[in-house]
Formats: C-alpha cells, sequence, structure tokens
C-alpha cells in the first residue's frame, strides 16, 4: 500500500538540504512506501539526490530559495508563509498535495503556520507540542506540551491528555496509555487550580481509551512508571532541557572520567559496549521527531542538529502517524470525552 507522500522542508536545520535529503532517503531504503514532496532550492536538491539515485523516482520537487531563519519571529515568517520552503510544505498538506510535512527549522514559526494553515481539530483550542523520550522501561515516553503553549487551563490540559493517549497507543500499542500530570508533588492537594480540576474531570471520564492516576513530579519521567506526561509548554521546556542537559552531563563526565588517566583508559575499553549502549540510549536522533497535536493535519519537526538518521526517524514519525491515522484517533477520543458529559468548569472536549 503506497502512503500520502511526505512534503519535506529541505531547506530547514543547521546543514539544510544536503541532510534534510539524505534522511528522507535513508528513511526509503527502510520503507520504499514512502514518496516524498521536496520543498526548496531545485538545483540544491537535485544536486543532493545525484548521490541517492533511488530518491530520484519517489520524489517531486518543489522549488523556493525563500528561507526561514532561526531566529525569526513567528509573526514576520508568517508574512511569508507562500514564498518560503516551511510554509510551501505546510500549505501542501493543506491543499492535498502531502499527507504530512516534515520540517527542522524555527520552531514558533512552523507552529505559527501550522495552526494558522491547518486549523486546530474541532473540540481543540490549541495543538501542543509532543514528543518521544527514552525511559528504563519497555516504552518510551510521550511528554507534551514542549513549548507551544506557555500557559494550559485545566480544559487545554485535558484535551493534550487525550491527544497525547492517542499518540501513545500508536507508537506503544498500549490500549489505555498511563497518563499522569506532571506537578510538584503526587499528593491530591498540590499544584495549581487548573492541574487539580484537570486532575479531577480526568479522574471522572468514562469511556476515554486511557488509565489517569494522578500526578507525577519530574524526577520520575524517565523510570517507565508512565507513558503520557502532561503539563504546560512552559514547565515541558524547562523539564525537556533539564532531562537533555542531564544527559549531556552525565556522558560528559564518563568522557572525562575514562580519559582521566591510564587505569581509566583500560576500565574505558572493560566498559566500552555499556557505554556504547548508553550513548545509543541517550541520542536524541534515536527519538527525534516532535510532533504538533491536534491540528488537521501532520507536522513534525525535526530537530535543528539532526544528523541523517534523526531526519529519517522523524520522516518515519510522519509516516506512522498518517498510517495509523492519528487525526481521527484523537476525534474518536474527543467524542467520548464530549459523551462523558464532565461538568466540572465545563465540557473540556467542546469547543468555544
Amino acid at each position: 500500500m503506497s502512503l500520502p507522500r511526505i512534503a519535506v522542508d529541505a531547506m530547514g536545520g543547521d546543514e539544510g538540504v544536503r541532510v534534510m535529503v539524505e534522511g528522507a532517503a535513508l528513511a526509503r531504503r527502510r520503507h520504499d512506501r514512502f514518496k516524498f514532496l521536496l520543498v526548496g532550492d531545485e538545483a540544491r536538491i537535485k544536486a543532493a539526490l545525484d548521490t541517492h539515485p533511488g530518491m530520484r523516482d519517489a520524489s517531486e520537487i518543489l522549488h523556493c530559495d525563500d528561507v526561514v531563519g532561526g531566529e525569526e519571529k513567528p509573526t514576520q515568517a508568517l508574512r511569508r508563509a507562500r514564498t518560503t520552503s516551511m510554509g510551501l510544505a505546510v500549505n501542501a498538506v493543506k491543499a492535498g498535495d502531502a499527507g504530512a510535512a516534515v520540517s527542522a527549522g524555527n520552531t514558533g514559526a512552523l507552529m505559527a503556520m501550522s495552526k494558522l494553515a491547518l486549523r486546530t481539530l474541532p473540540g481543540i483550542d490549541r495543538p501542543a507540542l509532543a514528543a518521544l523520550m527514552p525511559t528504563l522501561g519497555d516504552n518510551d515516553v510521550i511528554m507534551l506540551d514542549l513549548g507551544a503553549n506557555t500557559e494550559a487551563d485545566a480544559r487545554n490540559l485535558v484535551q493534550f491528555a487525550i491527544m497525547g493517549a492517542a499518540y501513545s497507543r500508536i507508537v506503544t500499542g498500549l490500549a489505555e496509555p498511563r497518563v499522569r500530570l506532571l506537578n510538584i508533588g503526587t499528593e491530591e492537594t498540590k499544584g495549581t487550580d487548573a492541574l487539580r480540576v484537570a486532575a479531577a474531570q480526568l479522574q471522572a471520564a468514562t469511556g476515554l481509551a486511557l488509565s489517569f492516576d494522578g500526578f507525577v513530579e519530574s524526577d520520575k519521567i524517565n523510570r517507565g512508571e508512565v507513558d503520557v506526561v502532561v503539563t504546560d509548554g512552559f514547565s515541558g521546556n524547562i523539564a525537556l532541557k533539564a532531562i537533555e542537559g542531564a544527559a549531556r552531563f552525565v556522558t560528559d563526565l564518563l568522557r572525562s572520567a575514562f580519559t582521566s588517566s591510564l587505569r581509566s583508559k583500560i576500565g574505558f575499553l572493560v566498559s566500552r559496549p555499556a557505554t556504547e549502549l548508553l550513548k545509543h540510549h541517550l541520542d536524541p536522533n534515536n527519538h527525534n521527531g516532535a510532533v504538533f497535536l491536534g491540528l488537521n493535519g501532520v507536522v513534525v519537526k525535526s530537530h535543528g542538529s539532526a544528523n541523517a538518521a534523526g531526519v529519517a526517524n522523524a520522516v518515519t514519525v510522519a509516516a506512522r502517524l498518517l498510517e495509523d491515522d492519528l487525526t481521527n484517533r484523537i476525534s474518536t477520543d474527543l467524542a467520548a470525552l464530549g459523551e462523558a458529559r464532565l461538568r466540572t468548569g465545563g465540557q473540556p472536549g467542546d469547543a468555544k
């Protein structure tokens, strides 16, 4: 079965065309059903395709030499949505010329363009940025929001929980993912009013394809005890960067320790299989591909510094969400929430 093609913003990211095309080619070698709309400078894309001849028949090029800058404000980028590689990739999804868009460009600009072009699903007030992170358990954990919304009320948090659970069911295969709200403690009295109201609504809801059991603290995010962690974008972005920083700290500390003396170097050789496994587990490229959940279409954000393997993972995420019809799953779950007729703080599944 052929999937809808994926629009790739070939100009985004730290290294642009070369890595984006190489990543798409790597994804296609793993899954030969993938088709692509490569958006960017035609001459540079054709040059990159010369080293990946298997991509030629699977790709169409949409020429564009205008690029959204990494430091460009979303309001500025929106004005050039019809002329930039990022904007054209997102608009290809809106027009039905592609099933999903992948970009490694400016996150704020990509969110703004995606929300304006695709709009949110009925019953969703705000889209949220969700990403996979490694854990000590059998499954990765999904965390959202990671920066799309600096503030979120109880209604938003309930919607995030539903969207995150739908995403988790696709990537983990779990029928009822374990969902928790990020808080400063696990007691029912802890946290803001929004957190406590959202927890009460999720606890009272019936018919949802998730398992909710209150709060989780940040030190438990990667323990494998939860499948979906829900929070506002401000707290989520801080938590994500703290986790990434701790991972880099550990790897740098190990590197320093293993090179401090001859005995340490010998110890490194003995323990190398374990350290290589740790390095692989903590490599962000192996979990690359954050998703804007809640839109009328699939948009995946690749990390700007991702290598070809990372871009390939982002492309694979986009394809999997298309194949498993993420938007329909979210809509179905929202309908189930509406049927529950929750009255605490309003009906969070209904559109305003």
